[in-house]
């Protein structure tokens, strides 16, 4: 168990100050933000509600999610469990079901309903940049957060998406979900990017590691309009830093994890409106003092 995850002990006990219980899951799970947004949610809110981080592996959840008593309302999923909660449902929402991806578990009546804010998460975060629809959209890797990413642009309106792929033939989830979608996606190899995208694009969605987006950062500056970078720490990453130099719209992984947080805390709680100011602050202030 990480630094920061709490022990299993999670059914309450008499005289627990605490009406009601969340928690986020995975595995590592230590860095995870979603308590401290949660929590600064929560005092907003006025709610005696507890948020806790516990470290979680594919193997003990089935046994974690029979564990639960009552008092708790909602799951937060990290790696590697947004797949593999998706059997131990009840019921899982259109939003899941299209990305193959559930990162919330609302619990209720004693039923698991599996859902995914991730989606929306993404479009809340480019509207509060001022982006509403985008056409041309780049994906930059091919994996689950590339899925939501796609469903996102198209929900946006988005005609024609590529994705650059370090290995193309793992794109095959990636082209299902465009077909379902209606997307036109062409993917391209990591080697051919100078040469066979676009010169302009309406939005770039990066959802690999810093240094593996790094090799492309300047091109894809020059590109798109909007940069949305899903990483949050470190910050700024070499691609968030080259497109403000090139005077683009710069959005990060923070800004996700606030959105996607939000609308947990309304789901979960049933509260709104949700204080997402609030939640940036102290998500902020974690930050910097992970930094030193």
């Amino acid at each position: 168990m990480g630094a920061g995850a709490e022990p299993w002990n999670h059914t309450a006990k008499p005289g627990d100050k605490y009406v009601r219980r969340c928690a986020v899951l995975g595995s590592p799970i230590a860095h995870s933000l979603s308590p401290v947004l949660h929590r600064a949610a929560y005092a907003e809110l006025g709610l005696p509600w507890r948020y806790d981080a516990f470290e979680v592996g594919e193997v003990g959840l089935a046994a974690f999610l029979d564990g639960l008593d009552p008092t708790w309302r909602g799951l937060s999923l990290t790696m590697p469990l947004k797949r593999a909660v998706i059997p131990l449902c009840d019921e899982v929402t259109e939003p899941a079901r299209l990305v193959g991806a559930v990162n919330t578990v609302l619990l209720a009546g004693g039923r698991r309903t599996g859902t995914n804010t991730d989606v929306p998460g993404l479009i809340e975060a480019l509207r509060e940049r001022g982006v509403a629809t985008v056409r041309e959209v780049l994906l930059v890797g091919v994996g689950a957060t590339a899925s939501s990413a796609l469903a996102a642009s198209a929900a946006m309106n988005a005609s024609r998406v590529w994705a650059l792929a370090r290995d193309p033939a793992r794109a095959q989830d990636l082209h299902r979900l465009a077909a379902e979608l209606g997307v036109d996606l062409r993917v391209v190899a990591w080697g051919d990017a100078a040469v066979d995208l676009p010169a302009r694009l309406d939005l770039a969605v990066s959802t690999v590691p810093d240094a593996a987006a790094a090799p492309v950062a300047d091109g894809i500056a020059q590109r798109a309009e909007v940069v949305f970078d899903v990483l949050y720490d470190p910050w700024p990453t070499r691609l968030a830093e080259a497109a403000a130099l090139a005077g683009r719209v710069v959005v990060g992984g923070l800004d996700l994890l606030v959105h996607q947080a939000a609308l947990q805390v309304e789901q979960m709680t049933g509260k709104t409106p949700v204080p997402v100011a609030a939640m940036r602050t102290a998500g902020e202030r974690a930050l910097r003092a992970r930094a030193g």
